[in-house]
């Protein structure tokens, strides 16, 4: 026991404890004290840069900030506090400040693990639960770090971690290979979904790319980073990665039996996206379901409805299936207004009217200009017919339709045009019963 705690007091604590109420205290105090103000005030400069960035930038980058911030004091303290160190450490005792790095460079990695995991896992600019819980999980093995570093028993620690042995199938290893292994994917990992996420945002704000095309190269392209972290991360813990060939056969024979919806799916989305036959923003009609593309996914599309309701359509459906596109690379549609007229009117001039109505109303060409049409004669009077075409027809015609009929009833109400109303005459053959001719 007195070994022990002699092995941990001849560290970190060991010197601290040696020079407390020693005048060199006094000056490591003033250094440190003088290295977190001027940290501080270098803290608040980036700071005020960093937003001023993101102000201009895309939201993706914005997400997250608030944990790159509360980094930004620990890790330039950090550096500060170490210069410091390394230049007293020639003259006096630094134990004061060489104890004060640990929990500043450790608080410094914990912010910035927090803004790299939200940045990656969360792109939506929503915190989850799970992401939560990994945050707390990685506070608590870092300060479990910094604790060991502090007493210095670190290397004790990974002394043991690598007794530990253990079998997993045929190969032999222990429990610091474990870990070690199991770091290194996730660190990989992380990278790969960090550079996929920079790639997507990088190719989403290009304007001279095709949207769909944008969305298959974001997608690939964090396909293949992810493979090429897997492979690499196996690499390093020391797997073999040819036996994944194994592992490819059956996991390809599982695809054309157990899988062949999911797959089928998932080519049917990239071929949507590659060849452009749908677009986010169009207006399509699928199996009885009208509504807006509004996202197009690898295993399925998001069609919101009339109605507002979001519906996920597999994309096998809209590849097999008779899919009506109405917003097609000619965005203008051809619109009719019927009405009729007395037999009494003055044909031409209620032409004329009709023509006149569909003019300055918003969202009609007037490049083919409205024509009227006769359209045939009724029972009750002449039926016409107003054609015109509406500019971007996909945002609707119900709103420009409704617009051309009120016009064309201000116009018959004030030159006098009626409309007439059904007529029609009513014969008893028989005479009258006598009860309805008491009645009478």
């Amino acid at each position: 026991m007195a070994l022990t705690e002699n092995r941990i007091f001849s560290h970190m604590l060991g010197g601290f404890v040696r020079d407390f109420g020693q005048p060199v205290m006094i000056w490591q105090s003033g250094a440190l004290v003088g290295a977190l103000i001027v940290a501080w005030f270098l803290a608040r400069v980036v700071r005020r840069k960093l937003d001023l960035r993101r102000q201009t930038r895309y939201q993706a980058l914005r997400f997250g900030a608030e944990s790159l911030n509360k980094a930004i004091f620990p890790l330039l303290g950090g550096v500060l506090v170490w210069s410091i160190e390394e230049v007293l450490d020639n003259y006096m005792s630094t134990s004061l400040l060489e104890l004060a790095v640990v929990p500043l460079f450790g608080i410094a990695l914990i912010y910035l693990l927090f803004f790299i995991g939200r940045r990656v896992f969360s792109s939506d600019g929503q915190t989850h639960a799970w992401l939560f819980v990994a945050e707390k999980i990685v506070s608590v093995l870092v300060w479990i770090g910094m604790v060991l570093t502090v007493l210095g028993i670190q290397d004790d620690v990974i002394h043991w971690m690598g007794s530990v042995r253990f079998h997993i199938a045929n190969a032999r290893m222990t429990l610091l290979s474990l870990a070690t292994g199991i770091l290194w994917v996730c660190v990989t990992l992380i990278v790969a979904m960090w550079l996929g996420a920079a790639l997507e945002d990088r190719v989403m704000r290009a304007s001279s790319i095709d949207a769909n095309l944008k969305v298959v190269l974001a997608r690939v392209g964090r396909a293949l980073l992810v493979l090429a972290a897997v492979l690499i991360s196996l690499s390093l813990v020391g797997i073999d990665i040819t036996v994944l060939g194994v592992f490819g056969g059956a996991l390809g024979v599982g695809l054309g039996f157990g899988l062949q919806k999911i797959a089928s799916n998932y080519v049917s989305g990239f071929i949507i996206l590659i060849d452009r036959s749908l677009r986010i923003g169009d207006t399509i009609n699928v199996a009885g379901l009208q509504g807006m593309v509004t996202q197009i996914r690898t295993r399925y599309t998001t069609v919101r409805g009339l109605d507002g309701i979001e519906t996920l359509i597999p994309n096998e459906k809209l590849i097999t299936d008779v899919v009506q596109n109405h917003s097609s690379f000619l965005t203008r549609g051809y619109a009719k207004a019927a009405v009729q007229v007395a037999y009494e009117s003055d044909l031409e001039h209620v032409l004329l009217l009709l023509a006149d109505a569909a003019k300055d109303v918003e969202r009609v060409l007037q490049d083919p200009a409205p024509t009227p049409y006769l359209v045939g004669f009724g029972a009750d009077g002449i039926d016409l017919e107003l054609g015109f075409w509406i500019e971007e027809a996909a945002k609707g015609t119900a709103g420009v339709r409704s617009q051309v009929n009120r016009n064309i009833w201000r116009l018959f109400a004030a030159h006098g045009v009626s409309i007439p109303y059904a007529q029609r005459e009513v014969r008893i053959i028989g005479g009258v019963p006598e009860g309805f001719a008491k009645m009478g």
